[in-house]
């Protein structure tokens, strides 16, 4: 074990010392050393119970015979950094956590890990600390929200923002929009639809990374505190059997995640997170087999914001070991990958059942034919863009109309909010890339707001930034490669006629490539805003979208 390196014969003599200034005994140094990467704040509400989470795990280590010792990891609410500077300090964070996570881990010569996260980049970026490090590790996540109500339906952080539009709209009064407020959110955990913290959550239990449940169950929930305690126990199971990250995190593994992100609908924001992840395994992940995976794999759960169910539903329909027996039983994901249980895929799923078909459906009686996710290719997106086809209305699949640019996402809220939006607009936000934000900020204050203001049905938004998991609508992100860097997107103009066809893939500008030459020559890119610290350095070493934003080195 790695700790007999730190702590055996005479030459560690002081690392001893110090594991005795931790009040450590002498049988405590003698056990295998687990390291639990605790995501606990008091700002976001996904993570403010992971103290809770965090002493159960320790609980179920020493109750199979390890020591637990627990190190702090950061994280952003989207929520809270949303529409403002602060989103820019959001993708960023992955990086950081994944870098922090290694440099600890190596530090201190941990035999093993457990990981602790909830939201948004704070799960991608400790499954890439995980794959970095290669040491036998176990995921338990905070768990989620429960969905609020508001007029005796459900509601979550989508309808909070969407309510924020139709108040702009003046659909709504002031009384009205601050009972969303007070309602839309219950409950501490990850925000209750299928956003980018659940996708993630969900996905890591598909990789095998997480145990049955680490996606689903409520963070309010009683049944969480045993799930970390049996993460706990577990990873001791990992460490006697050398179970260690890159032999789960095969490309076998890469693919069943791809095809259960098309039948549950994940967010967008997963296109960023498993290409990145995957790169850590050495594997990497094409864009354009996305399509060939949405085409075999249909579209079997609507959570919020595609449809009126919620995570807590999803778990008691039977959660993602249900999706994933219904996958296995269709030929449509591998079976014999390798799980942090020691178990297989199919070994761990085969006494799963699906026990509400209204929340799972049948994969013979789908919500869509193809999967949640489209990526998208034309002259406008050369490497490539999606959209969350699965919360998309009928009507907008297939689109064209006139573009309205803007150079920041302040520009096109003000102009959403002041209600010059007319229907058949494509809203065009640029220069909000992983490089030119930087930080490639979410773009759900103004995808909300044309949602509220009742024209999702009628508008299409196009960005080289991305999209909250929240989204829905014809919103399309990740537009590859980004204005700053060139791409077609710098050089759209007012008026300028785009046509959007997601069931075929595609997305291009109606403007010549005599045109589109003659503007490159003649259009000057915006600047990059002046930055300091970390932002700068980001911005000089990110890739683009189509690659993951991962840092290039």
């Amino acid at each position: 074990m790695i700790r007999d390196t730190i702590v055996e014969g005479f030459n560690n003599a002081p690392h001893r010392s110090l594991y005795h200034a931790l009040g450590l005994t002498k049988e405590e140094q003698q056990r295998p050393l687990i390291g639990i990467v605790s995501s606990y704040n008091e700002i976001v509400p996904g993570h403010m119970n992971i103290d809770k989470i965090v002493e159960a795990v320790k609980l179920g280590v020493a109750m199979a015979g390890g020591t637990p010792i627990v190190f702090p990891a950061i994280a952003v609410c989207d929520g809270i950094a949303m529409g403002h500077t602060g989103m820019k300090y959001s993708l960023v964070t992955r990086d950081l956590i994944a870098d922090s996570t290694e440099a600890m881990a190596m530090a201190h010569g941990f035999d093993g890990l457990v990981m602790v996260p909830n939201c948004d980049k704070n799960v991608p970026g400790l499954i890439m600390a995980a794959a970095r490090l290669n040491i036998p590790t176990v995921f338990v996540s905070g768990g989620p929200m429960l969905a609020g109500r508001v007029e005796g339906k459900k509601r979550s952080l989508s309808a909070m923002f969407e309510a924020t539009g139709a108040y702009a709209a003046g659909k709504i009064d002031d009384k009205k929009l601050e009972e969303f407020a007070e309602k839309v959110c219950p409950t501490c955990g990850s925000c209750s639809g299928m956003y980018t913290a659940n996708s993630m959550n969900c996905l890591t239990e598909v990789l095998g990374l997480g145990l049955k449940g680490n996606g689903t169950i409520p963070a309010v929930y009683s049944a969480r505190i045993e799930l970390a305690k049996h993460a706990g126990m577990q990873v001791m199971e990992c460490v006697k059997k050398n179970i260690r990250p890159r032999d789960i995190l095969t490309a076998e593994a890469f693919e069943n995640a791809l095809a259960a992100d098309m039948a549950i609908g994940c967010s967008t924001n997963s296109m960023l997170h498993l290409p990145a992840i995957a790169n850590e395994c050495g594997i990497k992940i094409d864009l354009s087999h996305v399509n060939e995976i949405s085409e075999r794999t249909p579209n079997i759960c609507h959570l919020a914001p595609a449809g009126p169910t919620y995570m807590e539903d999803l778990n008691e329909a039977g959660g993602i070991h249900a999706v994933l027996k219904e996958l296995l039983d269709g030929g449509l994901i591998n079976g014999d990958v390798m799980t942090v249980t020691g178990k297989t895929l199919k070994e761990n799923v085969a006494s799963s059942f699906v026990i509400d078909p209204e929340v799972i459906r049948p994969l013979d009686d789908p919500f869509t034919k193809t999967g949640g996710l489209a990526i998208l290719k034309g002259n406008l997106a050369p490497d490539g863009c999606v959209v969350k086809r699965s919360a998309v209305a009928p009507e907008m699949l297939v689109h064209e109309g006139p573009a309205r640019c803007f150079n920041s996402e302040e520009e096109a809220i003000k102009f959403i909010y002041d209600g010059k939006v007319q229907k058949g607009d494509v809203i065009v936000i640029r220069y909000e890339g992983p490089a030119g934000g930087p930080g490639m900020r979410e773009m759900l204050s103004p995808t909300s707001a044309i949602a509220g203001a009742g024209l999702d049905k009628d508008v299409a938004l196009i960005t080289d930034g991305r999209f909250s998991g929240a989204t829905r609508g014809a919103s399309i992100g990740h537009v590859s490669p980004e204005a700053i860097s060139g791409g077609t997107i710098a050089y759209v103009k007012d008026g300028d006629i785009i046509s959007i066809d997601i069931p075929n893939y595609s997305i291009s500008l109606k403007v010549s490539d005599e045109e589109l030459e003659e503007r490159k020559k003649t259009m000057k890119l915006h600047e990059k805003p002046e930055l300091t610290g970390y932002l700068k350095r980001y911005s000089k070493m990110v890739s683009s979208a189509d690659k993951g934003a991962i840092i290039n080195v």
